[in-house]
């Protein structure tokens, strides 16, 4: 095996053991919604003027499957919509009450989640988290520019 295929089956194999650790607890805490639905609560929750456009750049989604997410959303009173008096044109999102509990649960969960992994995190050094936070970014902007190349 390449260092490549290597790096990629590591992460991979990383990614899909958290999410089976996650996924039980997750699935019990918010149960009766969706990861996308909740994933789409907590976009909306922490991003500032969320907006169709904004949802669907973050999420790597179209705009279309944004607005199919969000009317999901708003039918099960998680957010609701809201203009700006400045700008009657656009649409932007909060979070209602219920989706703000939804928010709350998510977040609690993720904090519980890296308080577990926290002994792995504590053990690596200076150099090895800034080496690995480098490739991430390194990675990431790759893919940015190969995501930009399939849109133009």
């Amino acid at each position: 095996m390449n260092k490549e295929d290597e790096i990629m089956s590591g992460v991979r194999d990383v990614f899909n053991k958290m999410a089976s650790l996650n996924k039980s607890k997750m699935e019990v805490s918010l149960k009766g919604y969706k990861s996308s639905e909740v994933h789409g609560v907590e976009y909306i929750g922490k991003m500032a003027d969320p907006n169709v456009t904004k949802l669907a750049e973050a999420f790597y989604m179209t705009r279309g499957a944004i607005s199919k997410l969000t009317k999901k959303l708003m039918e099960k009173d998680l957010i609701e919509s809201y203009q700006k008096a400045e700008n009657k044109k656009e649409i932007y999102f909060r979070l209602t009450p219920k989706g703000q509990e939804v928010f709350d649960i998510h977040e609690t969960l993720h904090k519980e989640f890296q308080e577990r992994d926290k002994a792995i995190f504590e053990q690596i050094t200076e150099e090895q988290f800034h080496a690995t936070l480098n490739f991430l970014k390194k990675y990431s902007n790759h893919l940015d520019a190969e995501i930009r190349k399939t849109e133009s």
